[in-house]
């Protein structure tokens, strides 16, 4: 990723809150006399751990694919992006260009075990099912325990401790106070590029005033 001072996001704990808030992923290994694999899961952080380890899972044989454990491997985690015009900036010439956070997160998996992989996957369901009225638990019943269990073996569990980050959160930071807000008024009103995510991003990561709405993000905790 090309390096911008301007745009660095260099705080292991924004770079938590990115994967928190933007759990689905894209993991590419690069492998020899393959070339480039891809695949795409959901992932959960670990939160107990230091620094940044991701927690998730491959249905077989992705696991095959990427030599799982074999070698380091990449994880992008992508938040809020999208178009601006150069339109908005109330000011010529311009030229246009994209918002966007993301982070490149590098390690070498390590591979789990049958037990700890539906650990995971429990968790995993749990995270994402504690927001809905009636959620739905890996193990609620016994039938659901032993389905469970023998569907594990068709996933590969693995942690990834990421030793190396590469992180841009840009959101126009090199622009006025001004052209910052009527960026964020765009993105927020209704039209074809509307975006109330970016528009919250935005506004937080340049200090303005969130637009009110339910496009407002909600404040991201470190849970236990």
């Amino acid at each position: 990723m090309r390096h911008n001072p301007d745009y660095a996001l260099d705080d292991v704990a924004a770079v938590r809150a990115l994967v928190r808030e933007n759990p689905w992923c894209t993991f590419v290994s690069a492998v020899p006399g393959s070339g480039p694999v891809a695949s795409h899961y959901p992932v959960l952080l670990d939160e107990d751990a230091e620094g940044v380890v991701l927690l998730s899972h491959m249905g077989r044989p992705d696991e095959a694919g990427h030599r799982l454990g074999e070698q380091e491997m990449l994880a992008v985690v992508q938040g809020p992006h999208g178009y601006i015009s150069p339109s908005w900036y109330g000011h010529r010439p311009n030229v246009p260009t994209w918002n966007f956070a993301v982070a490149h997160l590098y390690g070498v998996p390590e591979v789990l075990g049958d037990d700890e992989n539906l650990r995971v996957l429990d968790r995993l369901t749990s995270h994402f099912e504690d927001p809905l009225p009636d959620p739905h638990r890996l193990h609620a019943t016994a039938e659901n325990s032993g389905y469970a269990h023998r569907i594990v073996r068709g996933t590969v569990g693995f942690r990834l401790v990421v030793d190396r980050i590469e992180a841009k959160e840009k959101m126009s930071q090199d622009k006025s106070a001004e052209t910052v807000d009527r960026i964020i008024a765009h993105l927020a009103a209704p039209g074809p590029y509307r975006n109330p995510g970016l528009a919250a991003r935005m506004a937080r990561a340049n200090g303005r005033p969130v637009p009110p709405g339910p496009a407002a993000p909600r404040e991201t905790v470190e849970h236990p």
